[in-house]
Formats: C-alpha cells, structure tokens, sequence
C-alpha cells in the first residue's frame, strides 16, 4: 500500500458499535478513517483495493485477553507461532499472553525480556503480556508496570505449576496495596484453598467426582475474600474465568458499594455443561469446572444483562500425555490430568453458535469478544470498526456449518473438548492493520508486540 492508496471493505453487514448495516470502511496505512455508507468509498478517481464482501459479516478483529502461550519453558505445550497462527485462523487479531506456564514467569524484568525475546518475529497478530504478582515479588510490580505490562494475574489457590505460587491472605493484601498505588489492574484466579482441600478428593475417570472436588463455594468463598480486600486497598480488580453463577451476587453487591471490579466468563462454560462430559475425557478438564446446565443458563443471563465484561478463551493447552487422554494411552484420571482447554481458534463459532440458538445478535458477540476485552486491557486503538483505530478486521459467514477436527486446528497439540462438534459460523479472512493474515506453515508473521498504553 503506498501513501496515496487506500482499500475499501464493503459489507451489507458490517457490525459497528451502532449497529450493523451495510458500510463501506476505508482503511489508509492499517488505520480506519472513515465509515462510509455502502457504495460510497470507492468513487470516481479511486486508486485502491476494494474487498467487497458481500453478503458475509465484517467484523472487528476479536480481542482475547486470556492466553496461555507457555514460550519459553514448555514451548510443546505451546508457542508464540503456534498461538497467534490459531488466534488469527479463528478472529482473533490481538492476544494477551499470561504470566504463568513459561519459564521464567513473566513476574521480573528479567522473565519479561525473556518473553519479548522469544516472541519477537513469531507472532502472527497483536501480542501483549500480563505481568505476575506473587509471594515475595512486590518489589517488582512497579518496574514490570513501567515496562508496559498490561496488569498483573495471582491465583489465590495453587497453580498447578511451582514457579508461580499462590497468595495467602496477607500476601493478597501487600499485592493489591501495591497495585491500587500503582492504578495497575489487579486480574485473580479466584478459588479458595481451603474449600478445595475439604472438597472430597476420589481420583479416576468419572467426571462428577472431579466436579466435586472444585465445588462452587471454592469460587465464592475466594471472590467474596477477594472484593473485601478490594475494598479496603482500592484496589482495581478482575475475576478470571468466572464459572459458578455463585460468584454473582457478590459482584452485584460489590459493585453497588463502590468496588472496583469486573468480571469475565470463556466459552466452555458458556457451550459446554458438565451433563455433557464423558468420564474419562480429559479434554474437559479445567479449574474452574464446567458446571450444570441449570448454573450455565445463570451465566448466559448475567452475560445478557451485561455482568461480565468479555468473554475470552483461558487457551491453555498442554501435551496429550499430561491430558491422560485414554486414546493417547492415557487412564483418563481427571484428577491427575492437566486443567486446561485448547480452544483459542473456536471461540467465535462456538459463542456464535450458542448465542444464535439463545437468540442473540452477532453485535452482541462482537461486544463481548472484542470491545469488553479491549477495554478490560486498556487497548484504545483495538475493539471495533470506527475511525481511528486499527483495521484489524474479520469476514465472518455466520452460517457455515463445520464439524470441529482437531489434527486440523493451528494449535500446537490436536487435543479439544469441541473435536467432532459441529459449530456455526466460519472466518473466512483476518485482516490485522489492513493486511490479510495468512497462516499457511510458510507464511511469514507481521503481529507486532504491544504494550500498555501503546495500542
């Protein structure tokens, strides 16, 4: 594209933070600058590129604010290449990479540079990181925070790996004293320590005693820790991956008094229902649990009256044998298996899919996938189709049916709750700052690495 050219994308159904009609959206030098009404932007004396799409849906690029990518350290689990090529075959033009399950973790300097080493060439969208916050690293927040580190993850409940441990109470309070000086955002794996180790623990294949063993008060018992602390700090806080329809009268209630606090829920426990799990299919597993269908209607209802403020994957995948998949010769031990779900290239057909049948708008998708979560991060140039901002862009044929194959998802290992499920909705092109992605093993990657403030 030189100076004086220009494209035009033209869609009948171009969703815009108005609504959806029929536009023309002209992009000069990966910028929108104008939404014009169809037909308008490619008249006399045009000397660009005009997509014309059609009939099939332009969407912004989503947004997914939660991402394990796993590089550097267990780079088979995961990695920068790998990630965005799925990120980008799926919508998804922005990421932001989690602090844990690398090695180091992105809680020093150090661990940070590390991260932006390794991803630097590799990553076929926008990629930005969240910063650590864990024992004995509070000395480190402001540095990480100057650095451009979106905000900064705890868990308040192990891990599930040694190099990032839980915070204990007074830890939790030390951390978001810090934070809340900082106005740094605080984001919280929320479950309870001791809920869980008092919940029954019965290894083995059958999902319902996995279930039980991550009960619901675990989640409202941490969340209601959490906002108290929250509320003496001042603290900003974030509710990750919420699961339990538990959770949500104490953010009604916290928010009525002032507390600062968002929430977000992903798509498995928004499609998926613990009904649904066959015993022994590791795939399934995450902490928090997908729950009953009666707790997902909960959640959808809370999504409806705008409760959550996005809706982003927790990609977070590892290699089959740590899954213990039975048809990798594993004994399905949901008890022993990684918790994770490897869904980051599905995420839009899957919430499409579901939200349809709900009898939601493809504007409402876009508002929870792409705008909440540009706004949880702060991404001012990322979320929609307006002037201004970055054109990160999606043709969407919202309904194309396919059936979900594993062997061919850009993730790094073929292992998905969604194998076999037939979704609604395909992308049929990725446009990140005007040019389209292309995710074939030969392509070369152009996603540049962001940090706060700077997108």
């Amino acid at each position: 594209m030189t100076a004086s050219s220009y494209t035009v994308f033209r869609s009948r159904n171009a969703v815009l933070p108005d609504g959806p009609r029929a536009a023309d959206v002209v992009v000069r030098d990966g910028k929108i600058t104008e939404v014009l009404p169809y037909g308008e932007g490619a008249g006399p004396g045009f000397d660009g590129e005009l997509v014309d799409l059609g009939g099939l849906a332009l969407l912004p690029g989503l947004v997914d604010s939660h991402v394990h990518v796993n590089e550097p350290g267990r780079t088979e689990w995961e990695g920068f290449a790998t990630a965005t090529r799925a990120a980008a075959a799926g919508g998804v033009t922005t990421i932001i990479d989690m602090p844990l399950n690398s090695v180091p973790p992105t809680t020093t300097l150090a661990g940070l540079d590390a991260k932006r080493k390794v991803a630097d060439g590799q990553t076929f969208v926008d990629v930005g990181l969240w910063g650590g916050a864990i024992p004995g690293n509070t000395g480190d927040l402001e540095p990480l925070h100057r650095a451009g580190v979106f905000g900064f993850k705890s868990f308040l409940a192990p891990s599930g790996v040694d190099e990032f441990p839980h915070l204990t109470g007074d830890q939790l309070t030390e951390a978001l004293t810090e934070l809340a000086r900082l106005d740094a955002l605080a984001i919280i794996h929320a479950e309870d320590p001791a809920v869980l180790d008092a919940a029954p623990q019965r290894p083995g294949p059958q999902y319902s005693d996995f279930l039980a063993s991550r009960p619901d008060d675990a989640e409202a018992t941490a969340v209601a820790g959490l906002l108290a602390t929250a509320r003496r700090t001042g603290a900003r806080v974030h509710i990750l991956h919420v699961s339990s329809a538990a959770v949500l009268p104490l953010l009604r209630q916290a928010r009525a008094d002032g507390v600062q606090v968002t929430a977000e829920t992903c798509p498995h426990y928004l499609t998926l229902a613990a009904e649904q799990v066959p015993d022994g299919d590791t795939a399934f597993k995450c902490c928090p649990p997908i729950r009953d269908e009666t707790n997902r209607d909960l959640l959808w209802q809370a999504l409806a009256h705008g409760e959550f403020i996005a809706v982003v994957s927790d990609h977070s995948p590892s290699t089959p044998d740590l899954k213990h998949l039975a048809r990798y010769g594993g004994d399905g031990d949901f008890a022993a298996a990684w918790g994770g779900i490897a869904s980051l290239q599905l995420g839009l057909p899957a919430i499409w899919t579901e939200a349809r049948a709900r009898g939601f708008a493809l504007a409402d998708v876009v508002r929870w996938m792409s705008a909440g979560p540009a706004a949880l991060a702060g991404l001012g140039s990322k979320g929609a189709i307006a002037p201004g901002l970055d054109a990160d862009l999606v043709a969407f044929d919202p309904d194309a049916p396919f059936t979900v194959e594993a062997e061919a998802l850009h993730h790094r290992n073929p292992v998905t709750p969604y194998a076999g499920r037939t979704l609604t909705g395909a992308v049929r092109t990725t446009w990140l700052r005007g040019r389209v992605v292309n995710v074939d093993a030969d392509a070369q990657p152009f996603g540049r690495l962001i940090a706060r403030g700077e997108a």
